[in-house]
């Protein structure tokens, strides 16, 4: 079988166990039973089917159409991967576009069957989908799983060791933070909480690990109360080291393929405190009248909110990051200027070697995004063999990457030109930068959430006909996951403040399709400003430490404050780079980026 129709015979083969068990249509998340963003190889279930690989999006099969809903990050990538699978795209957001239960209740028969696992849908999502289908005549099968029959060899569950992220860097013992989740479990009348999400165990714990790529977390489910909490996990991840320490914390381990059982077997009495938004519905319809809903989980919450050793510990990670950048930059401007062939791929290496050499470095914090041109505009572009472009001394070139040191999780973005700009371009790239500026010096009331802030980045893009379509900001983890909630910044409105000591990057951009991609991010820093009488005022420090191309500021576009802030950032990013460089060359470099911008 081709490449072409390999996704479309995968297909074919699952219509016949549908027809073999009177399915009408699956419903296939990009989703594992934690409900994280990034999944382990075992779960990319979506992915093995269709061959979109982005990291949102749901494919629908029926017995004659199948189709995947994307959001805008993805429309350009899913149109190309999804080319010969038989799926037709589905552009999310977008006003044509029919929901998935709109568009089955077109495709299917009143009293027909949608099957889905329900592992794979948070019992919130999984209670609308249901009552949405029961609408429209359908019913719905919330324990419909093939996968294994489907794909026979289908990678094991991940079986990393865990180990302990030291408490000189996490700021507190997992032992208090247990204590911490308790006393609000305690307070809202529950007995125990059960997390799901990876990353709120790893946080919880102080552990780590590195079962999902790019994100240091382990596979397991964390059931705690005031005595002998339980890991469900693998025997196989353990070591007598981590065995002891979580011990210490009174934590203790059983098998990951146990919780299901002990949760069913837990007494009436007992009440349990989920996130229903974090928790599948297989594992809420278990626990029944024994669920109370936490709504933003606890841990969420607190792991949000750095302490005082994790944010001097991330100014340090940031300092090396901004080295490492400036040397790849630099390599980068000399292959240019020596007609040295370079690539997409070649800048993802470049960027891999310089960060790796950094004290603390363990992996990058996501897939690098290198693009090239027409690339640049794809928002999640990560460069493959087959798409690998090759650089010239002309047009844009975008760079979004990130790594994950012991002491902090970086995430940047920085869009050059690799010759001279056109007017175009310095347009283009200025109303992005005035957005970014005037959202970094943003002051407002505590309370506030990131949707009342995010028409500060685009008013200017607007201004001219332009937008974007994904968020301004995401919350970051602290050797953790890139993309952390529960804030962000973003039109759709999330029911969570921005708090004091969260972390949350600045990101607008603009997309031209078959043209040039551009994006402008740092990461924030948010503060308590000043109060007043009318309350505490919060505001952001930026945290990120490289300049801006001085060759794409169009001057005629900034107003003075944003001018006096643009020159202010880079006389911070000079004093705080120029005694960590290694070479004078790499200096006077540095120097010459960061010397103030005039009229």
């Amino acid at each position: 079988m081709s490449n072409e129709n390999v996704y479309s015979g995968r297909i074919a083969a699952l219509r016949v166990l549908m027809a073999r068990d009177g399915i009408s249509a699956v419903i296939i998340p990009q989703a594992d039973p934690h409900l994280g963003e990034y999944l382990a190889s075992h779960w990319q279930v979506r992915r093995w089917l269709s061959g979109f690989g982005g990291s949102a999006g749901d494919l629908v099969v029926t017995a004659s159409a199948a189709a995947l809903w994307t959001d805008s990050r993805y429309f350009i990538q899913a149109a190309q991967q999804l080319e010969g699978s038989g799926v037709e795209l589905m552009k999310d957001g977008l006003p044509d576009t029919p929901s998935i239960t709109a568009w089955l209740g077109n495709e299917l028969l009143n009293g027909q069957t949608v099957g889905v696992d329900g592992l794979l849908f948070p019992d919130t999502q999984f209670c609308q989908l249901a009552a949405e289908l029961a609408a429209k005549g359908l019913n719905v099968n919330g324990h419909y799983d093939v996968v294994d029959e489907l794909w026979a060899d289908r990678p094991a569950l991940p079986d990393s060791k865990i180990f302990v992220h030291d408490e000189k860097y996490a700021g507190e013992s997992a032992r208090s933070k247990i204590a911490k989740i308790m006393d609000e479990a305690r307070a809202a009348g529950a007995d125990a909480v059960l997390v799901s999400a990876l990353d709120e165990i790893a946080w919880t714990l102080n552990i780590r690990c590195d079962d999902v790529r790019h994100t240091p977390v382990a596979t397991a489910f964390l059931y705690l109360r005031d005595k002998d909490s339980i890991l469900f996990i693998e025997d196989s991840k353990l070591t007598d080291q981590t065995r002891v320490y979580l011990a210490s914390q009174g934590v203790v381990c059983q098998p990951y393929g146990k919780m299901m059982d002990y949760i069913k077997s837990l007494p009436e009495a007992e009440k349990v405190m989920v996130d229903k938004n974090k928790t599948s519905w297989a594992i809420n319809d278990i626990l029944g009248n024994r669920a109370i809903d936490s709504g933003i989980s606890t841990a969420a919450r607190l792991k949000s909110v750095k302490n005082d050793t994790q944010i001097a510990c991330l100014r340090r990670a940031m300092v090396r990051d901004g080295v490492a950048i400036v040397k790849a930059m630099m390599e980068i401007e000399h292959r240019m200027a020596e007609n040295i062939h370079t690539t997409e791929l070649d800048v993802v290496d470049i960027f891999h070697k310089y960060r790796a050499q950094g004290e603390l470095y363990k992996d990058e914090s996501f897939g690098t995004i290198a693009g090239y041109g027409p690339h640049g505009a794809i928002v999640h572009y990560e460069p493959t063999a087959e798409s690998n472009a090759t650089l010239r001394p002309e047009g844009l070139l975008l760079i979004d990457s990130g790594a994950q040191y012991v002491d902090g999780t970086t995430d940047i973005t920085r869009t050059i030109c690799l010759g001279q700009p056109t007017a175009h371009e310095k347009h283009d790239f200025t109303l992005v930068l005035k957005g970014h500026i005037t959202l970094a010096q943003a002051v407002f009331p505590a309370g506030t959430r990131g949707a009342q802030l995010d028409v500060l980045a685009r008013q200017f893009l607007w201004q001219h006909g332009l937008n974007y379509l994904h968020g301004t900001g995401h919350g970051v983890g602290f050797f953790l996951s890139v993309h952390e909630g529960p804030h962000s910044i973003r039109l759709n409105n999330v029911e969570a403040p921005l708090l004091p000591g969260s972390i949350t990057s600045n990101e607008p951009g603009v997309y031209i399709e078959n043209d040039h991609g551009i994006r402008c991010e740092n990461l924030v820093l948010c503060r308590k400003e000043r109060d007043s009488e009318f309350g505490d005022f919060l505001s952001f420090e930026t945290l990120t430490l490289c300049p801006f191309d001085r060759k794409l500021v169009d001057t005629t576009l900034l107003s003075d404050s944003d001018l006096r802030w643009l020159n202010n950032y880079h006389a911070m990013v000079a004093e705080r780079l120029l005694p960590a460089l290694d070479t004078e060359e790499q200096r006077q470099w540095l120097i010459r980026q960061t010397a103030p911008i005039t009229r």
